[in-house]
């Protein structure tokens, strides 16, 4: 008998959305429960090295709502790097800020990096006086989830998996 072990203090785990039982499927990289956003599934590690390695500098592009009014300087600090968990300084990010709102003190960024360390996004916003209010992965390499509902899943086409792998 299998029984699918149920880590995440017995929360549902994105494996529980699919029903594929002949193979074993893992993700590629994660995203925290209270993030949303694009994350693929295999079953061949290989795969799952080349995209998630930071030498292979695959994009993974997120969409971040703050609290707080970002500036040029505070993008500056997240396009050369900040420091996280104490001594790690992140690779160089591509920055862009969507949209300021004075009235609710918020800001949009689009940020783009190639590495993947635990919460790293949440982690430079902190290193820039920031809190995250909603965080998106909208894109892996150049793969989007723009048309896809929250909740639902496709095959990629081979297409798609050799334009992240070559």
């Amino acid at each position: 008998m299998l029984v699918q072990q149920k880590i995440n203090f017995g929360r549902d785990t994105v494996l529980d959305l699919i029903n594929i039982k002949e193979r074993r499927i893992v993700p590629v990289g994660r995203l925290d429960m209270y993030t949303s956003g694009a994350l693929l599934l295999t079953d061949d590690g290989d795969f799952v090295y080349k995209i998630t390695h930071p030498k292979h500098e695959i994009d993974k592009t997120y969409t971040v709502t703050l609290i707080g009014i970002v500036n040029n300087e505070d993008v500056q600090k997240l396009k050369d790097g900040v420091i996280i968990d104490e001594e790690y300084k992140t690779k160089p990010a591509k920055v862009k800020i969507l949209k300021t709102d004075l009235d609710k003190n918020q800001s949009r960024l689009m940020i783009t990096i190639h590495e993947g360390r635990n919460r790293q996004i949440r982690k430079m916003c902190e290193a820039i006086g920031k809190k995250v209010l909603a965080l998106h992965r909208a894109k892996i390499g150049n793969l989007d989830v723009k048309n896809i509902e929250i909740g639902k899943w496709r095959y990629l086409k081979t297409s798609e998996v050799k334009s992240l792998i070559i």
